[in-house]
């Protein structure tokens, strides 16, 4: 089953992009696994025309080494943009503390990370591939305009439980697939503790299973309140 919904994923992306006019896909690579499923479906879909691009920004050394494994792993086109002088310029004309926990200069990461595949895109008539799943984009977890900003999204239909079982039947590092998921927003950040549930609850949820009163309710606010993210920005109806 994995392995069709693989190839199924490869062929979709293959003919969007090919039907769009685009000669190739690039993506963010960033050491974890939604990224290193997507980098497996991409190189699978444009062999010669996918480039995987890693942009630590104040990143950990194992989640850069995590994604030059993966990309010499496949024989992946990989380049390396570092945004640490970029994002430490924007907090100086800003005016603003060094403190990453406040969501509003978090957010400046992804979104200059989506400026630079866009950049890579443009001059190469690329489509940028997001990684994000259903687990995250049902709840509203990512940045408007930063990885949430992408042409297109192949893991938009798969939990995260789905995407852990894709990557074991495509052999990927055992360590990749273990390691926290983390937006890497911040040092020692991870999806589960920033949200407060479990990707385990999240997909029992979506899937229809049972979960407790609190995980059910907090699970709702979250679609709610991250509805707008979902949608194209509103217009006046007159």
């Amino acid at each position: 089953m994995t392995n069709s919904i693989f190839t199924k994923l490869s062929d979709w992306v293959r003919d969007e992009v090919t039907s769009g006019g685009g000669n190739g896909v690039v993506f963010g690579l960033s050491g974890g696994i939604d990224s290193a499923v997507t980098a497996y479906i991409c190189k699978n879909a444009f062999p010669d025309s996918s480039l995987g691009i890693n942009i630590p920004c104040f990143s950990s050394k194992a989640d850069i080494n995590d994604a030059k494994s993966i990309a010499k792993g496949i024989k992946l086109k990989y380049v390396s943009v570092n945004m640490d002088h970029t994002y430490n310029t924007m907090l100086d004309e800003l005016g603003e503390m060094r403190d990453d926990r406040d969501i509003s200069l978090s957010n400046i990461k992804p979104r200059l990370r989506m400026i630079v595949l866009y950049f890579y895109a443009n001059n190469l008539n690329y489509f940028v591939i997001g990684a994000g799943n259903k687990s995250e984009i049902t709840l509203g977890y990512f940045t408007k305009f930063g990885d949430g900003g992408c042409d297109l999204m192949p893991l938009g239909n798969l939990t995260k439980r789905e995407v852990y079982s894709i990557a074991r039947s495509l052999n990927i590092p055992e360590g990749i697939i273990e390691k926290p998921p983390s937006a890497g927003l911040w040092r020692g950040q991870t999806d589960e503790g920033e949200l407060g549930i479990t990707y385990h609850e999240i997909d029992d949820y979506l899937e229809g299973k049972k979960v407790s009163k609190d995980v059910k309710t907090k699970i709702e606010e979250l679609i709610k309140k991250n509805e707008h993210k979902r949608s194209m920005p509103k217009i006046p109806n007159f």
